[in-house]
Formats: C-alpha cells, sequence, structure tokens
C-alpha cells in the first residue's frame, strides 16, 4: 500500500512511518520541519520505501501529486502545543484551517480514504461542568472559552477541522475519519511546545526545580505514541470507523502534581516542585480546564482498542530516551 503522512516528520507521525515501512507499506511524508525533525525519522530515512517531500501542506501543487500517487493519507500535520498556540496564534490558526482545507480538497479529487487527526482540546471545558464526572464522548457538546482567550484559538481551529471533513463525508461521500488524539507521549517527543511529561523529566534528570503551572491539581490522562500509532492504523483499517469521530488515549487519570511526584521518584531526582501562576508562565489570555479524560468505548467497539502502555510505562521510556 502507498500511504501519505503529512507532518510525518513530527512525534506521532515518525512513528506512524516507522509501522508502516516495517509493514512493507511505501511511505510518502511531506513536511516543511517547522515542529518536525529528520532527526525523527533517522531510522527509516534512507530506506528504498520512503520518500520525503520537505514541503507544505499549503502548496496544492505538491499535495495534488502526493495525493494522487498513494492509496490513504494520515493528515497529522498541525500547529501543536500550547507554547506555541500562545506564542503564534495567527500561525496556529491559519496553519489548521488552511492545511486542512488543502488536505480534504485533495482527498476528494481523488476519493482517497483519509484520517484527520483532532485534539482533545475541542471538549475544552465540558468535563468541568459534566454532571456526575464520567468521561468525555464524541457526541457530548463542546464548551469552550470566549475568543478573547487565546487559549481556545487552537481547539477551535481544529473543530473547524472537524466540521469541514464532515462536511466532505456527508456532501461528496469522502471516507473521511477525524480522531481526537489525548496527550500522547513517547521517547522522541520533545517539551520545547509545552509538553509536559517530557519538560519534566529533562528537569528532574538536571536536578533543577519542575515548574508545575498553576495548583498542580487539574489531571489529564496520558497514552503512549505505541498504543496510539496501533490504533491509528487499526481504523484505517476499519470501514466502519468512515464517516465517525474517535476518541484515543487512556482513561487512567492523574494530578500534574502527582505526575511531577511521580517522575521525581523515578529518576531519584533531587529536584523540587515549583508552582508558577498561569499568567507568568503563558501571559494574558490564557485558561485551563480541569479535567480531561475520555470515553474509549467507540475506539473499543471498532477495532478492540485497549491502550498497553500505563503511566508508569511511558515515564520509564521517556527518562530512557533521555538519559541516552
Amino acid at each position: 500500500m502507498k500511504v501519505l503522512i503529512t507532518g510525518g516528520a513530527g512525534f506521532i507521525g515518525s512513528y506512524l512511518s516507522e509501522e508502516h515501512i516495517k509493514r512493507g507499506d511505501e511511505v510518502y511524508i511531506i513536511d516543511n520541519l517547522s515542529t518536525g525533525s529528520l532527526k525523527n525519522i533517522e531510522k527509516i530515512r534512507f530506506d528504498k520505501n520512503l520518500h520525503l517531500v520537505t514541503d507544505s501542506v499549503l502548496n496544492e501543487g505538491v499535495m495534488n501529486e502526493l495525493v494522487g500517487k498513494c492509496d490513504v493519507i494520515y493528515h497529522m500535520a498541525a500547529a501543536v502545543g500550547v507554547k506555541l498556540i500562545m506564542e503564534n496564534p495567527v500561525e496556529t490558526i491559519e496553519t489548521n484551517v488552511r492545511g486542512t482545507e488543502v488536505v480534504l480538497k485533495m482527498a476528494n479529487l481523488f476519493k482517497k480514504k483519509i484520517i484527520v487527526a483532532s485534539t482533545s482540546e475541542v471538549y475544552g471545558k465540558a468535563m468541568d461542568i459534566k454532571e456526575g464526572g464520567g468521561s468525555l464522548s464524541e457526541g457530548d457538546d463542546l464548551l469552550l472559552g470566549p475568543t478573547s482567550k487565546r487559549r481556545w484559538a487552537y481547539a477551535c481551529s481544529k473543530a473547524v477541522d472537524e466540521f469541514l471533513a464532515l462536511a466532505y463525508y456527508d456532501e461528496k461521500g469522502l471516507p473521511v475519519t477525524i480522531v481526537r488524539l489525548f496527550n500522547t507521549v513517547g521517547p522522541r517527543q520533545t517539551g520545547r511546545y509545552g509538553m509536559v511529561i517530557p519538560t519534566f523529566v529533562k528537569s528532574a534528570l538536571l536536578g533543577k526545580a519542575l515548574s508545575v503551572f498553576g495548583d498542580g491539581n487539574q489531571s489529564r490522562c496520558f497514552s503512549h505514541v505505541n498504543d496510539v500509532v496501533g490504533a491509528l492504523m487499526g481504523l484505517m483499517d476499519c470501514d466502519d470507523a468512515v464517516g465517525e469521530i474517535v476518541n484515543i488515549g487512556s482513561s487512567d487519570e492523574i494530578t500534574i502534581n502527582d505526575l511531577a511526584q511521580k517522575i521525581i521518584d523515578y529518576t531519584k531526582s533531587k529536584s523540587v516542585i515549583e508552582h508558577i501562576p498561569y499568567e507568568k508562565a503563558y501571559g494574558k489570555g490564557f485558561e485551563d480546564m480541569q479535567q480531561r479524560r475520555p470515553d474509549l468505548a467507540k475506539v473499543k467497539g471498532l477495532i478492540g482498542y485497549v491502550p498497553e502502555n500505563k503511566i508508569d510505562d511511558i515515564i520509564k521510556d521517556v527518562v530512557e530516551f533521555y538519559e541516552k
């Protein structure tokens, strides 16, 4: 099979590329290397079945040629990370909305099956008002903050991506699946754009203070990149997933305070935890949510997905990567 992966030199995209190469597929990557890296694909960079195009998905001529060559598409390219969103809101919105528009347009020309990567960010603060706790399911209402809070620009841009993808499915019959990813972590992930686990691990290994934003009682669910990539490939092979929005992640919840302490304990670090106000970390226009836990019933029903890796496995793998 010929597979096109936009953002294929990024964190998740590079693992996806490796797995398809292992499966014997021919992989085409397009990545402008703004947040991706050639280091991420060094294991496969010179494989005969890998074709790397260093360009933007906004280049319609290049995308037309690539989509025409391939059988399926994973659209992973996006502006990601809270820090990037707060520092470069124009780039975030334009990259996510315009990039997805171009990819869907080209996919529709050739009617190629496509997975569009979205994010748990689109739920916004929905879980904070969910009665009786529970988890976030794909049919839940979304609750975003005001447009004056820059934090929500990313969530809105990805929600527009979802609307557009479903419009192509409903109106034009494009075989598309949307996946909402929840805090994917693993080796090779950088903390440069605000990803918490690699940032904590690096600080702990260097004996520096672990900076926890806010009071640290906000909780998240972290999933290993290997589990996520397996789910993505499973959904690509699943005809019943076409036209669906599907959560991918883990339901094991942990507070950021407990996460920081767990990493300090695992690394036997002398680091301490320091709490920093959101305003000092990100400036004006930031707002966070207290909880975010996915309902995984749909993905389990579609492909039997059950994440194999727990938070301790994730920490172990990230620590080993940074120790090397």
